[in-house]
């Protein structure tokens, strides 16, 4: 006979793929989400679990007020200069690291890019109740508690976070179209050392970065204006590919489909303003860069 901690790890073992997937869209961050499943399962764990009718809607609860707290942790270390994106594009929990990459793509583009990224811009109170009611058809009255707010509130959050959501579509869907020209342009003036073309990708005021890692590898750490970074490209890149990279299009060399180098662009209107090269294993493994099918 299995005791009762037993079963109801069972039970929460049932749970785990929609806890992750929960957490995972309000989060924007498998690492957090696997974070935040964890402390629902300490949580239930230390709990008394005779009283609990519906243990699924009481883990979604858990894990919801979970995440809420990490994104108002989220918000306090970004207002004191200290928080980076959380965002992992085409990394959905519920995916395999074997899927098709055209499909991932398609899944990063639908969850990571038209929505994660959108969904960064709202506040945590906002996120938690549109990822709930829009995403998972969680009624208003158990998203209320959850939020700290009635009912009524509860379903203004949401609406709110619904119009932001609609009004920032139209025009992400335009923006990623032209970042994906830049890129393209870019990609290909750097393969065929075309200093000019890359001169004209590039703001004047451009600044290239390299990690610990990329710097190790002979990257420099840094260099500044459209002149010197094109220099720094210019002939090169030759098996770079284009990929989304922490909400954006940008370049990944991935020699036997392996991501080793990343390169993270950050786009204005119509040039490259920065350009940051990831080498480091753990930071490539949590942006988890996704290479578009050739």
């Amino acid at each position: 006979m299995k005791d009762e901690h037993d079963v109801i790890a069972a039970q929460f073992e049932e749970n785990r793929a929609h806890l992750r997937s929960v957490a995972y869209r309000i989060l924007g961050s498998t690492a957090d989400a696997d974070d935040a499943v964890q402390e629902a399962w300490f949580r239930l764990s230390r709990s008394e679990t005779d009283g609990i009718e519906n243990l699924g809607g009481w883990l979604t609860t858990v894990v919801s007020r979970v995440c809420l707290d990490m994104l108002r942790a989220r918000t306090a270390r970004r207002e004191s200069g200290t928080e980076t994106s959380a965002i992992e594009p085409g990394s959905d929990p519920e995916s395999s690291p074997a899927d098709d990459p055209e499909q991932q793509v398609v899944l990063a583009d639908s969850i990571g890019l038209a929505l994660l990224v959108v969904l960064q811009t709202l506040t945590p109170a906002e996120r938690v109740a549109f990822v709930l009611h829009d995403l998972f058809d969680l009624p208003f009255e158990e998203i209320a508690p959850i939020v700290g707010r009635n009912t009524t509130a509860a379903r203004q959050l949401a609406s709110r976070a619904r119009r932001r959501v609609r009004g920032a579509s139209q025009t992400g869907a335009a923006d990623r179209s032209r970042q994906r020209e830049i890129t393209d342009a870019f990609l290909a003036a750097a393969k065929g050392g075309d200093f000019e073309a890359l001169v004209a990708l590039l703001d004047p005021d451009v600044v290239l970065r390299s990690d610990a890692a990329a710097v190790a590898t002979g990257a420099p750490a840094e260099r500044i204006g459209a002149g010197p970074v094109a220099e720094t490209f210019s002939g090169r890149a030759q098996v770079a590919k284009v990929a989304l990279i922490g909400g954006n299009i940008g370049l990944v060399w991935a020699p036997g489909g392996i991501p080793r180098v990343a390169f993270a662009l950050d786009f204005g209107p119509d040039r490259i303003v920065g350009i940051q090269l990831i080498a480091d294993a753990d930071t490539l493994e949590r942006v988890d860069p996704v290479i578009f099918p050739a």
